[in-house]
């Protein structure tokens, strides 16, 4: 790695991976002595339809209100007397009203902080332009990429760069508030703007946006979710990370003094391959990265250089995402146990469920449009893999899909008549009677850049003027991608070999994007990677998961952290707030894989 340890480097650190994280984390960074910016990341996909609803109540609504009361309220003024800039995409559905609340809130406080703020993510006026998200191949095998755009769109955001948000911080801001952006645009802004890069130096930018992945999900860096989890100590107290970036592109993760969690390049690496499709073309608005030979070193305790990034121009479009109303769920739980627990949840849900489609009928209202019973404790979401066949506690699930919502309620009610009339054991609700939401769906297009205008107003009293947005042409060619879906003949397995589960052989890590789930699986040793290659081919994981996953399976590489990345589409439900799923952003399905069998020399397990 090119590292010169007296070069001039700057220091990010992240306090937020959601909305609704928590409220350790800024207080935590503050400690650290060498602080120069803190970013914050709120908007999953789930989040902006959790926004939306938000708005629909109220208009002045949509934004990360916690960004406001948790973040800034309470440590606005230490922030300014040090001169810590934030960055954020706070603003969500709603930049302008964030910033209000933040002005008036330093106001009591006595405080006049600048706040800059960057729109133009709002494209729901652009729909006639929108083109089907995905590759020419994805879109004749999938019907739902071709699909035309939802007659009524409650929203429509294009996933912005970081260009707007590097002039936010020339015009020498305290606070940035974004609406909708790629997640790494924080990060990479910051780098831009500091180190004076162009737009075009594809491999530093790649670098930039890799350690605003890295840490956009605050603590998943540093321990949090890791495959090890017995290791990585207090967590009452786990470190959200500190980024040290050199002007080459190279960069440290670290923390702050004296907290908890764990940094090593295993907690690293599961948290590059985080959401991730093919590594090889990961695509973001201001380049397109390349992951396969990034690198992790050990700098000592609670430190990892991150290096090996490349990158190469963006395509011309942006990614938009709309969210719009597609009917109503509800989900009820309750707790049944005792004896034969497990049949005496199957057939209360069976029971529930007959006799509330007996009650639509009656009252001239279709049949459920999806149902999902799930029993949770008797791992029923292992399907042919689960290992209880009996239980004496289970927590009944039942999840149902309507288009209207009148017709939910006769489950609403009848839930709780299991109470009285159904298995001795039950306790028919928790907290009282569930409510029937509306589902809000998410889809996502392609727009050209050149057809959205981006924003800044560079402070409350100034003129929001327009930032001209780079539109590159696509290099010719698609991206290649780095798929290996042949088993590596290279290894010969010895004549002994043992079945020991994966986790003994790797690390895992899983997430979601809509309605796909990725598992990224690293080699504990680089010796071991031959072994995965082999015992992993993407027809053993599909067979695995048949039960979870519609869609094909795709197997990428990464051999600079002796990885692999599985990516399974139609595997959530639908995904996010519109999937029944107990398990809608499928944080689940690296663990299970761990536990699948798979044969190894025992030499190879020594080290």
């Amino acid at each position: 790695m090119n590292d010169t340890s007296t070069e001039r480097r700057i220091h990010v650190g992240c306090a937020s991976g959601f909305w609704g994280d928590s409220q350790i984390a800024l207080p935590q960074l503050l400690t650290a002595t060498d602080l120069h910016y803190i970013v914050f990341d709120y908007l999953a996909e789930t989040t902006m339809s959790i926004l939306q609803r938000a708005r629909m109540r109220d208009p002045d609504l949509g934004y990360a209100t916690d960004f406001v009361t948790v973040a800034v309220q309470p440590n606005l003024q230490a922030l300014m007397e040090r001169r810590i800039r934030l960055v954020s995409n706070a603003g969500g559905l709603n930049p302008e009203k964030c910033r209000d609340a933040i002005l008036a809130l330093a106001k009591e406080s006595g405080l006049s902080p600048k706040i800059a703020v960057v729109t133009g993510d709002d494209v729901s006026a652009l729909t006639a332009q929108f083109r089907p998200f995905g590759s020419a191949a994805d879109i004749a095998s999938n019907r739902e990429l071709a699909q035309a755009v939802p007659a009524t769109l409650l929203s429509a955001n294009a996933y912005l760069g970081a260009e707007a948000i590097v002039q936010a911080l020339k015009s020498d801001a305290d606070i940035v508030i974004v609406g909708r952006c790629v997640d790494s645009a924080l990060m990479l802004a910051i780098a831009v703007y500091e180190f004076g890069w162009s737009f075009t130096d594809y491999d530093r930018t790649a670098q930039a946006s890799l350690a605003g992945h890295l840490v956009e999900c605050g603590p998943q860096v540093t321990g949090g979710l890791f495959t090890d989890w017995e290791t990585v100590p207090d967590w009452v107290n786990i470190g959200y990370p500190i980024v040290s970036m050199q002007e080459n592109g190279n960069f440290e993760l670290s923390k702050a003094p004296g907290t908890g969690g764990l940094i090593t390049p295993a907690t690293v690496s599961e948290q590059l391959l985080y959401e991730i499709g093919d590594p090889g073309a990961y695509l973001l608005p201001d380049v397109i990265c390349d992951f396969r030979g990034v690198q992790m070193e050990s700098r000592g305790r609670d430190r990892v250089a991150v290096s090996g990034a490349k990158g190469r121009a963006p395509t011309p479009d942006y990614k938009v995402t709309v969210t719009y109303q597609d009917g109503y769920h509800l989900v009820i739980m309750m707790a049944i146990r005792g004896q034969r627990a497990l049949a005496k949840a199957r057939r209360t849900a069976d029971a529930l469920l007959s006799r509330t489609s007996r009650q639509l009928q009656a009252n001239g209202y279709e049949d459920y449009s999806d149902t999902l019973v799930e029993y949770l404790g008797a791992e029923s979401h292992y399907g042919p893999h689960s290992r209880v066949t009996e239980s004496r506690e289970v927590v009944l699930r039942i999840a149902v899909r309507h288009t209207e919502r009148k017709a939910l309620v006769f489950l609403q009610k009848e839930s709780a008549s299991a109470g009285i009339s159904m298995g001795p054991g039950t306790r028919s609700h928790f907290g009282g009677r569930s409510s029937v939401q509306a589902v809000i769906r998410t889809a996502s297009y392609l727009l050209h850049k050149e057809e959205v205008l981006v924003f800044l107003q560079a402070d409350v009293d100034a003129t929001a003027i327009a930032i001209a947005v780079s539109v590159v042409d696509q290099q010719a060619g698609e991206p290649i991608p780095c798929a290996a879906e042949s088993i590596n003949d290279d290894v010969v397995l010895a004549a002994e070999t043992i079945q020991i589960p994966l986790s003994r052989l790797a690390y895992a890590r899983s997430g979601d994007k809509g309605d796909s789930v990725n598992i990224g699986v690293i080699a504990r040793h680089p010796d071991l990677l031959p072994i995965l290659q082999r015992e992993l081919t993407t027809a053993r994981v599909r067979d695995y998961f048949s039960h979870l996953v519609r869609g094909s399976v795709t197997r990428y590489e990464l051999p600079g952290t002796h990885a692999l990345n599985f990516v399974m589409e139609e595997a959530l439900g639908g995904g996010g707030s519109c999937s029944l799923s107990s398990d809608p952003l499928g944080k689940s399905y690296a663990q299970m894989l761990l536990d699948l069998e798979v044969k190894c020399p025992p030499a190879l397990l020594a080290g």
